[in-house]
């Protein structure tokens, strides 16, 4: 299997000033782009890092071959 490259981004605001989150793009060797789709989690810092690690599981969910 060839090495994979996880891209994320984290960024903590006051989640009463986020109006909306959108995709980031990636731009691939090749000359092709890739999206990234942009997650909220909101609470407690507690309540957000159990969210981070469910939706982290459930991705690998997605992959079971890795």
């Amino acid at each position: 299997m060839a090495n994979l490259a996880l891209v994320y981004g984290m960024r903590l605001l006051p989640a009463d000033e986020v109006s909306a989150v959108g995709e980031a793009p990636i731009e691939l060797k090749n000359g092709h782009t890739a999206r990234v789709t942009m997650h909220l989690l909101e609470g407690s810092r507690e309540q957000i890092e159990a969210q981070l690690r469910q939706s982290i599981d459930a991705f690998f969910d997605f992959f079971p071959e890795i």
